[in-house]
């Protein structure tokens, strides 16, 4: 229960960052494509951060440490990012912001599920942030100081919402858990009996795949929904759309440890595939308040029970002295890499042919996501009767 907290702040710095961070880019001048330029950027320095963190916390155990200098490098990219517009400073200042924000979410993540252990349920830890997310997107949507309708409004609320994380963190009774022990035969850096056991099995490959082809789908929701709202729709309901997915996925969350234990995660991880397409559908088909506001509401399964198996699958595919590396290959492979490519190609599509044609496009993405996890268990039942 002590890191409900972390996870709340955590999703404080996240409702600034995640719907509005387009907003912020798009406010300094910047074209469509320049913003999914930046916006790949942005995922590409994701990448390289949960690994640089997550290898100095599985050396040496220093998780609070580590966890406050991502929220500070974070603050301290944000400001000269709207001071200082160029496109090459704006690339180098994305890239540190990017490295800062995208490595604190995996080293909360696996401290808590080592401290859980394998038949912990995280997500009833992880529903707090949820919660606190939509908390704080009503507030973002009817604030009345500091509307974030301006980047540099934008980047004062991530300043304040990372020194509060900072915070936090900061009163977190110990510098360790105390349920953390590291083997014996485990040395200080990784050890030789680590390094023997690969994670990279057939099955590992291919959940990691199905993850990855999820986030892509999903890539343009995060980055290019706010300016569908704002520019096709012309409908100023950033927050209030943001925290409505957020209210849905909240219920699955809390119970997706649950219903993991029921079916397993890789067919709910092709299941949130499904949903995701159908979910793209209705941006491009129907691209109305009504068919919006359902849309919204499909996060449930498109994250609520998405992320949950996610993180599932990780556990039970990685030994504990690996979990910080494994959530970080989930958040760079499964998570960065595909946003990255998903971004650089969106802002092309949106130049050229159009929001709608952009969420159409990457229903493909979701398919091939629904379909892996079956034709694999499919081939494996063949091989097994021949």
């Amino acid at each position: 229960m002590r890191f409900i907290p972390a996870y709340i702040t955590l999703f404080f710095v996240g409702g600034i960052i995640f719907p509005y961070l387009p907003i912020l880019i798009r406010s300094l001048g910047y074209p469509a494509v320049t913003v999914g330029i930046l916006l790949s950027i942005a995922e590409g320095a994701g990448i390289l951060g949960p690994f640089i963190f997550s290898r100095a916390t599985d050396r040496y155990g220093k998780y609070k440490g580590c966890i406050i200098l991502t929220y500070v490098v974070t603050a301290a990219a944000a400001l000269p990012l709207v001071l200082f517009v160029h496109p090459v400073l704006s690339a180098v200042l994305i890239a540190v912001f990017a490295i800062g924000y995208r490595s604190s979410m995996p080293l909360i993540d696996s401290i808590v599920t080592i401290n859980l252990g394998d038949k912990g349920n995280y997500g009833k830890i992880r529903v707090f942030g949820s919660i606190a997310y939509v908390c704080f997107l009503f507030f973002m949507q009817w604030v009345p100081v500091l509307r974030p309708n301006t980047s540099l409004n934008i980047v004062i609320w991530i300043c304040i919402t990372s020194a509060i994380a900072i915070v936090t963190i900061a009163l977190l009774p110990l510098k360790n858990p105390s349920h953390i022990s590291r083997p014996k035969n485990i040395d200080s850096s990784g050890g030789e009996a680590a390094k023997k056991k690969s994670i990279w099995t057939s099955f590992f490959i291919i959940g990691l795949t199905s993850i990855a082809l999820n986030r892509m789908a999903m890539s343009p929701i995060y980055s290019f929904f706010p300016l569908f709202l704002v520019e096709y729709m012309n409908w100023d309901a950033i927050g209030l759309m943001t925290a409505l997915a957020g209210i849905a996925e909240i219920p699955f969350i809390f119970f997706s440890f649950y219903l993991i234990r029921r079916f397993g995660a890789m067919p709910i991880l092709a299941f949130s595939s499904a949903m995701i397409a159908l979910r793209l559908g209705l941006y491009a088909i129907f691209p109305f308040r009504a068919s919006v506001i359902a849309a919204q509401l499909l996060h449930s399964f498109c994250f609520g029970l998405f992320h949950p198996a996610s993180v599932a699958f990780i556990s039970d595919s990685v030994p504990s002295e690996q979990r910080s590396y494994g959530m970080s290959l989930y958040l760079s492979l499964g998570w960065g890499i595909p946003a990255l490519l998903g971004n650089f190609i969106g802002g092309f599509i949106v130049d050229y042919a159009g929001y709608r044609f952009l969420f159409a496009t990457f229903t493909i993405f979701a398919l091939l996501g629904a379909a892996i996890y079956p034709v694999y268990n499919f081939r494996n039942i063949h091989r097994k009767r021949l």
